[in-house]
């Protein structure tokens, strides 16, 4: 569990999107942020998104005509179910995906080691900070590239319809471990949240279906 995450007794952060504790409660990717990652990131062979939850990003990297294996800890009528990406040696040539946010830096540990080509993950742009992850995860295994967004997230419970703008800052922080080393600040460019609602893009992939394990 990421050390940072509950301070005061209180779960950070407090905006629009709290960390699945339990299992009964997620909050879906917008397509639009992931349309974003694949625009500017080229994926070349299979690609694993183990918290699928409902197939929202899945359906979204589907797009990129690489075969996507979908997995999550919990059942969410979509992907292989039980999988724990903490606990598993199953890998993958890329692993893309929005972690829980008690379990980040887990994440990022595990996920090095079972990508064998890339690996990204959406996270905070708050993230960056820390002295903890300063010496834990920036000075020894830094992302390669870190894209900014121009428009901010929100996240809503599944099958909740958005209804304001984004909260939080948020960031796709990107290992490519055939150029690890310096990492390199880069912003997708304003728009995609325009370019890529959910209704236009569930309407676009309402045929596309899982590949299990």
């Amino acid at each position: 569990m990421d050390a940072t995450y509950n301070l005061n007794g209180g779960f950070k952060p407090t905006l629009k999107r709290y960390a699945d504790l339990n299992g009964p409660d997620f909050y879906p990717t917008p397509a639009w942020a992931t349309h974003a990652l694949i625009e500017n990131e080229q994926f070349d062979g299979e690609i694993w998104e183990p918290a699928c939850g409902n197939g929202a990003m899945s359906q979204v990297l589907q797009t990129t005509g690489c075969p996507v294996k979908s997995s999550d800890l919990y059942e969410r009528g979509y992907g292989e179910a039980g999988v724990d990406f903490l606990d598993t040696d199953y890998s993958a040539t890329n692993i893309v995906t929005n972690p829980p946010f008690h379990s980040a830096e887990g994440f990022i540990f595990r996920g090095l080691d079972l990508a064998n080509k890339k690996f990204a993950l959406l996270l905070r742009l708050a993230f960056l900070e820390g002295g903890k992850r300063a010496t834990t995860i920036f000075q020894k295994i830094p992302p390669t590239r870190v894209w900014v967004f121009s428009e901010r997230i929100t996240f809503y419970p599944a099958g909740m319809k958005a209804t304001s703008s984004g909260t939080t800052a948020y960031a796709w922080f990107v290992w490519d471990k055939e150029n690890m080393g310096q990492t390199e600040l880069k912003w997708f460019a304003p728009g995609y949240k325009a370019r890529f609602s959910d209704e236009k893009a569930s309407k676009q992939k309402k045929n596309i279906n899982p590949m299990l394990f």
